[in-house]
Formats: C-alpha cells, structure tokens, sequence
C-alpha cells in the first residue's frame, strides 16, 4: 500500500453546544475489575459512537476537550480503567488481554456495537486488543502517541523519554495528569509497565479487520515517526495523521484538531485506501 499524501488546515476549537449536558456516570465491575464510564448520548437516531481510552496512570481527565469535541452529533464513552483514576486496585496484575476482554463485557453492557475505539498511549495497547479479540465492537481504531516502540522496548529508555516530553507539554498538562499519576501509585503504575512494555503490539495491528488510523504529534519522541509509519504500514487498512507542533499528550493539546483528524478518516476509509494526513 502506499499511501497519498492531504493537506488540511488545523480547524477553530468548536463552539460551545448550549444543548450539551454532563455525561452519565456508571460504575461496573467484571470478574474483579472496576470500570467507571462516562457516556453522553446523542439524538441522532443514528450516530457514530466514539469509545475513548486513557494511557497509563491516568484517567478520562485528560481526554475530556476530545470528548466534547467528539460529542456534537456523536455518541461518546470515555472509560476509566481498573486501577486508574481512584478506580480500586485489582489483585494480581491482570494484563492487556484480560482487561480488553473485561473492557468488551462494559461495552455490551453500555450496547455499544460498531463504535470507532479510540486510545492514547498504552490505551492503544487495550483498544487494538479489544478490537482483535471482538471485531463485531470496531467500526474503526485509532490509536495516538502508541507505545511501545520496539526500538526502545526498555524501562529505562521510556522512563527517559516521558521525563523529556513531561518537560517540555504546557503546564495544563502536568496540572491535569499529576493527580492521576499520584492516585494511581508507583505499585500498580509499574505492574502495568510490565505489560507495556511487553504486549506486541506491532503484531497485533495486523490481525485488525477494522480501519486503523495512527495519530501522533509531530514533536512527540515517545511515539516517533518511523515506529508510527510502521503500525500503519503493518495494519491490513492503515492510515497516519501527524499534528505538528504537539507531543505526545495530542489528544488533550490539539483536541479540535485532533477530532477532526478522525472525522476526515472515517469520511475517507470507505473511498480511498490508508490516506496519510498532515499540515
């Protein structure tokens, strides 16, 4: 496959929808593992669901701007895995496999089907496993600032390159994140580094039957070009936007351009094979 090459401007942040309200807040658990989903309905009969997943140590926190951003029109759930964000501690140190099959049980029971699955960082890892494991749940995957890079599959070189990108992210992130990253605690943040740093991922996105799109930002080292070029290259229908000037927490710094990328993937998917977007 080899993709074409579109340019389109970064859009304007999205007005304010008047009609909007708060999400509905549920909790549940599946075989000892907490899920708390934060879901806004739409009043299209027909509207495309987005499912959204946060990264390691942290929570729905940082992916609120794109799930407003996501909301006009659209169907939207953003969920809280085990462990993150006050959610309790599971015993032991279930993996990637395990909590996307747990994660597939929350989504029957919200009966969601065909959703478009979203996840940043290692949420990649559990979107791509859920949507191998359970195809009839994707319509679509995307996956922003994807981990791990099997160039740099260590604990330290990722420790390494968070502290760097940390640094140089707005204030608001750090501000928003740190919370997270504190309730979540060094245990349970290095149980699932482990899983991390070992789930293939690179593998696994070439078993998908859905769509996938790769975003990063273009200053992001974490999830660097070549290693983002090569999942949507691996992917059987795979595509990549690039937002320059962000890193790797894009989601949460560009939402509205970043909601805009997905939107123009999925108006794309059905005409053309694996667009590449960018700037």
């Amino acid at each position: 496959m080899t993709p074409g090459t579109t340019t389109d401007p970064a859009p304007a942040s999205a007005a304010p929808d008047p009609t909007r309200t708060d999400p509905a807040v549920r909790m549940r658990t599946v075989d000892g593992l907490a899920f708390r989903t934060l879901s806004s309905a739409s009043t299209d009969p027909r509207p495309t669901v987005f499912v959204l997943i946060h990264g390691i140590g942290t929570s729905h926190r940082y992916m609120v701007r794109l799930h407003d951003a996501l909301a006009a029109g659209a169907e939207v759930h953003s969920i809280d895995l085990p462990g993150f964000g006050g959610l309790p501690k599971p015993a032991g140190s279930p993996d990637v496999s395990r909590i996307a099959g747990a994660l597939a049980t929350v989504l029957d029971d919200l009966g969601v089907r065909g959703a478009v699955l979203i996840g940043h960082s290692m949420g990649a890892q559990w979107v791509v496993e859920l949507a191998v494991q359970r195809p009839d749940l994707a319509q679509a995957v995307a996956i922003s600032s994807p981990v791990t890079d099997s160039e740099h599959r260590s604990l330290l070189t990722q420790t390494l390159l968070l502290a760097h990108d940390c640094l140089r992210e707005p204030p608001t992130v750090s501000v928003t994140v740190m919370p997270d990253y504190l309730r979540c605690g060094p245990v349970w943040y290095f149980k699932q580094v482990r899983h991390m740093l070992r789930y293939p991922l690179e593998h696994r996105v070439a078993q998908l039957a859905a769509p996938l799109l790769v975003i990063r930002g273009g200053a992001d080292r974490i999830a660097g070009q070549r290693w983002c070029t090569r999942l949507s290259e691996l992917a059987p229908s795979g595509s990549m936007a690039v937002i320059p000037g962000h890193r790797h927490v894009v989601q949460f710094t560009a939402a509205a351009a970043f909601a805009a990328r997905i939107r123009t993937f999925l108006d794309q998917v059905s005409v053309t094979d694996g667009p590449h977007l960018t700037d």
